[in-house]
């Protein structure tokens, strides 16, 4: 049998989008020869749909897409992602399903088993737990059908209490097929071919294993398909971040590729002193590198934006951010403006104005101390002889949020936000000021990792001048105003940030580690009482295993920790 994986980028709730795609993977298959053509999870509406679910409207345009693509199963198997509907009124009104058609009807209906609930997934929300397990049978293959997490239930801990193949498996199938909308993240590419080769080498049948590529808001899908043979062999890998089309005989013993078999990382038993390296190590920013872009362009072309704009400050985070940008939606698209107070340093505006050079973006500098000085004046019956505080530092942070959103508001912008991790977390950031934004690029990167992918990103040639990587971080808000005078270096923060988020390590389990007491709690206390302004803040690209956003829901008014 030659099986066609089709590995696609789809747009949520646009069905004739989507379906058109499938349509011409079908194409594609038939014209190449295969007997059985796979898509991803959900594919029919794009995943996550969320409370569209919820919408009887949008599930019969589900099942009207359905109908369509029917029609070009002549000759053809086809394994497609769609709800299903629970004709039982006990449950959930709906299953998350892989439907199986050929020659023009619908001959199986797979229902998802294990519904993941945690971290960025809500499946157990909306959808019932399939409960019925059996083997599709096709040209004289016998085919076990999952669906995403369904083969994740290994370990010595499982998630879930049924694990469909062990039901599948008295059926004697041939083959293993999963259909996947499986997220990326710096750790996740190795845990899941890991995972496929634990299923693999359990059952004792290759797997294979058609995962979802492109962004869906905050969420990046990095593709990554693959194929293993019975003995834990991967024959076949295909594109991450980039869609993809492969056709696998599986009557033909392939040579396993030339990569390494993963195992599953080590992260979570890192040291503080590995984590850094950890963190920056060249392949997870190679892969974050990619994902970002591949999460900024989506997100404009499905959003239907062109042009971005953002505040460059001559600092680390507006550098990489606006590099990043150039290169996701061409240097013309991305506009630059530097605004300094008179706090700011001549060095800051001439390397942004140098970064501007080199990327040939439209560029502007704007001063804003006459602003500052007329709200000074304003505010000053009220402020009176009250000396400078941070009052008048978020002031100019909001002038310079203001003037981004007139001119974005103007012209047709979208304003990225250029916050890090590091910042986010410990709520160095002020509220409608440099937190403003429609899209947050650096927000799941700690700052070590920024400084990492500036290196990344000058390989070849000096992209971000060396000036920028090498002075102090400092918002210029007052005299002499560096990052350190508010929170710890960075290397030692971002170590305790990611035991903390990532890791969910808590402080005693921190401090036994070997970390300062009083430092722990001083930056666990900033993270937790910085929820308020997390939750105000604009989407983020996730490309951790715990990034702010949906999947990290913490109570605003929490006493833990505060």
């Amino acid at each position: 049998m030659k099986i066609a994986l089709v590995q696609q980028n789809y747009h949520i709730g646009n069905f004739e989008y989507n379906t058109e795609k499938i349509i011409q993977g079908i194409q594609m298959a038939k014209e190449a020869g295969a007997d059985l053509v796979v898509f991803s999870e959900l594919c029919v509406c794009g995943y996550p749909p969320r409370d569209f679910l919820e919408f009887g409207d949008f599930i019969s345009r589900c099942y009207d897409s359905l109908e369509k693509i029917k029609a070009f199963t002549a000759g053809i198997g086809v394994i497609v992602g769609s709800p299903a509907p629970n004709p039982d009124p006990n449950g959930k009104d709906l299953y998350n399903a892989a439907w199986f058609l050929h020659d023009h009807e619908v001959k199986a209906v797979v229902h998802k088993t294990c519904l993941p609930t945690y971290d960025i997934f809500d499946e157990d929300r909306y959808f019932e737990v399939g409960q019925d397990w059996r083997v599709i049978e096709f040209q004289g293959k016998r085919l076990a059908v999952t669906i995403c997490e369904d083969i994740w239930n290994l370990g010595e801990n499982p998630l879930y209490r049924a694990c469909p193949m062990d039901h599948l498996m008295l059926q004697h199938p041939d083959l293993m097929i999963n259909i996947s909308a499986s997220p990326f993240d710096y750790d996740h590419e190795e845990d899941r071919r890991a995972v496929v080769r634990q299923n693999v080498l359990k059952y004792k049948l290759p797997m294979y294993y058609c995962n979802a590529v492109g962004a869906q808001t905050e969420i990046i899908f990095d593709g990554g398909s693959v194929v293993y043979d019975a003995y834990g062999t991967c024959t076949h890998h295909m594109k991450i971040f980039e869609e993809d089309f492969q056709i696998i005989d599986t009557e033909i013993k392939y040579r396993p590729i030339n990569k390494h078999t993963p195992v599953f990382t080590s992260a979570s038993v890192l040291t503080p002193d590995q984590i850094i390296p950890y963190l920056t190590r060249r392949n997870n920013i190679r892969e974050i590198h990619d994902a970002l872009l591949l999460g900024i362009r989506d997100y404009f072309r499905k959003m239907g934006f062109q042009k971005a704009i953002l505040g460059s400050s001559g600092g680390i985070d507006s550098a990489v951010t606006l590099a990043l940008a150039s290169r996701a939606l061409g240097n013309e698209h991305v506009r630059a403006v530097a605004m300094p107070s008179g706090f700011s340093s001549s060095h800051s505006v001439d390397d942004a104005t140098a970064l501007s050079g080199k990327l040939n973006n439209p560029f502007d500098i704007i001063p804003i101390q006459p602003i500052f000085e007329s709200f000074l004046s304003t505010l000053q019956p009220i402020f009176n002889d009250l000396p400078f505080s941070l009052a008048e530092e978020n002031i100019q942070s909001r002038i310079r949020g203001n003037l981004l959103m007139a001119i974005a508001n103007k012209f047709g912008y979208i304003l990225l936000n250029t916050s890090n991790k590091s910042e986010l977390s410990t709520g160095y950031g002020t509220l409608y000021g440099d937190m403003a934004g429609g899209l947050s690029v650096l927000g799941d990167l700690y700052k070590m990792q920024v400084y990492a992918l500036a290196h990344f990103i000058n390989q070849d040639e000096e992209i971000i001048p060396n000036s920028i990587l090498t002075k102090a971080p400092s918002a210029e808000l007052r005299p002499d105003q560096k990052d350190s005078d508010s929170l710890p270096v960075y290397d030692l923060l971002d170590k305790i940030l990611y035991l903390y988020i990532e890791r969910r390590k808590g402080p005693r389990e921190i401090i036994a580690m070997g970390v300062d007491q009083a430092l722990v709690e001083r930056v666990l206390k900033l993270v937790n009482t910085s929820e308020y302004k997390r939750n105000q803040f604009c989407p983020i690209i996730r490309v951790s295993s715990k990034a702010f956003g949906v999947g990290r829901r913490m109570p605003i008014v929490g006493k833990y920790l505060s």
